[in-house]
């Protein structure tokens, strides 16, 4: 039995440094070359290249959509957990619209977007990151490595890492605003991680991950 669990274990990692070196260097090539409506790219492009691998994985391992935190279980902590850590991350994200736009200046950039159009788009991108991230990476690293705080450490570097191209490609922020986006990054990496695990509900994250991004969609 024990052996079977330490089977399992190295599958869960093996797949998860699969998953993580497909999409640091797929999607940091795509970031590099292309240059597509923002729509597209949430709606069609991400969940093509990061949510098909996923389930390709899942399928391989025999495990149901419930081992990605889909689940009706600890459906109210779930939410009142990323409520109550969202609210932190809406100043670090507002921190992080400071560093795009150099200013707080929010009035001038209200209307790039329909209300509800920036609405879904942010948690269409929530869904496809969150599910890689939360429900699939940090899962299985910590399935693999049974510690939680070295499996949400580890997967929120790759998480920071896989932001790189965007910062440099995208937005071409000078080299002090590249390293504080991407340490403000890693914290919100650390913080979604930490809140799956106390919930083991993919809901929380993907609400986290809407309060830290909405002030970027909203005000851009």
């Amino acid at each position: 039995m024990a052996k079977k669990s330490s089977s399992s274990s190295l599958e869960s990692l093996k797949n998860a440094s699969l998953l993580a070196a497909f999409l640091l260097v797929v999607w940091g090539f795509y970031r590099l070359i292309f240059r597509l409506p923002e729509e597209v790219e949430e709606l069609f492009i991400k969940p093509v290249v990061w949510l098909l691998p996923v389930f390709y994985f899942l399928r391989k391992e025999g495990k149901g959509i419930s081992s990605l935190g889909f689940t009706l279980k600890n459906l109210f902590p779930a939410v009142y957990f990323s409520l109550g850590l969202g609210f932190i991350f809406i100043f670090e994200s507002l921190l992080i619209n400071y560093l795009k736009y150099g200013s707080f200046n929010f009035a001038a950039n209200i209307g790039d977007k329909p209300f509800f159009t920036a609405l879904f788009l942010s948690f269409a991108t929530a869904f496809s990151e969150e599910v890689t991230f939360r429900g699939y990476l940090f899962n299985r690293v910590w399935l693999a490595l049974k510690n939680e705080a070295l499996a949400n450490i580890s997967t929120s570097l790759i998480w920071a890492l896989i932001h790189v191209p965007v910062v440099v490609f995208v937005w071409k922020f000078n080299l002090s605003a590249s390293i504080l986006y991407l340490f403000l990054t890693t914290i919100f990496g650390i913080g979604s991680a930490f809140v799956f695990a106390r919930t083991k509900n993919i809901v929380s994250s993907i609400l986290l991950h809407v309060l830290w991004e909405w002030p970027l969609i909203l005000f851009r």
